[in-house]
């Protein structure tokens, strides 16, 4: 359920725009590190601004408020399966390389996660009072699979032709490896 919510593709995405937004409108792109102005910024002040650079377009967060604020987000146009990893472990590097080169890269956004650790280590209290690893007491707690997403998103303008390259160039793309560090 964790993978469904927290990695849905769509939900992700929208981080991806807000991130952007963040970076075109906070000074130097980033949040103060001062404790004091921190604490002042709330989130009703970024969704006021974000609503306001939806509505202009000389505003420098104009483009991803606007994604946000008027629901025309970024759409999938890859995300990796086993199939590919088996022909290449960098799949998705390699579909965001190629879409960037034929559509630009203002057009193409990637997003990768791949959860730390595996399995859901925690205290279990036997009846007999002595304590151990839930992994050590539970076979499928032990093999629960770790999350790892890798999507690729095009912008709504470029979707149609986008999807139709896709189709056309997929395995070749997968195949040759393309933005692979050997």
């Amino acid at each position: 359920m964790f993978s469904q919510v927290y990695c849905h593709h769509v939900r992700r995405i929208y981080d991806i725009h807000l991130k952007d937004f963040l970076k075109s409108w906070l000074p130097g792109g980033v949040f103060s590190t001062s404790i004091e102005e921190l604490l002042r910024m709330t989130d009703s002040e970024v969704t006021q601004e974000l609503s306001k650079a939806a509505r202009d377009e000389n505003h420098p967060g104009f483009d991803s408020a606007r994604c946000i604020a008027k629901r025309v987000h970024f759409r999938l146009l890859y995300q990796r399966t086993r199939e590919d990893l088996e022909k290449n472990r960098e799949s998705g590097k390699a579909v965001f390389i190629a879409a960037c080169k034929e559509f630009g890269e203002s057009e193409v956004r990637h997003d990768t996660y791949i959860q730390k650790g595996s399995g859901l280590n925690f205290p279990v209290i036997a009846r007999d009072g002595r304590i151990f690893s839930s992994l050590s007491r539970s076979e499928t707690i032990e093999k629960v699979p770790v999350v790892a997403i890798d999507y690729v998103y095009i912008s709504p303008v470029c979707r149609k032709r986008a999807e139709t390259w896709r189709e056309k160039n997929l395995t070749r793309i997968i195949s040759s490896k393309e933005g692979v560090e050997e």
